[in-house]
């Protein structure tokens, strides 16, 4: 098992900790969630995401 220390500072750990709540996971699984690359994405996120590859498709149909 590979072991991380991380040195935050007291608003990050807010954050974090803030975010593991609405989560509800512990604090550890969501720093580890996070530096894997936070498989999960916002709903914010993925609409503006679905927004972006529309317009962009559109974008090709008039050039194509």
């Amino acid at each position: 098992m590979k072991r991380i220390s991380l040195e935050l500072n007291n608003e990050l750990l807010g954050m974090l900790s803030r975010s593991a709540q609405a989560n509800h996971v512990t604090l550890e699984e969501e720093c580890l969630r996070r530096l894997e690359g936070g498989q999960r994405r916002s709903s914010y996120m993925q609409a503006l995401l679905a927004d972006l590859r529309a317009d962009d498709a559109q974008r090709r149909e008039r050039a194509g």
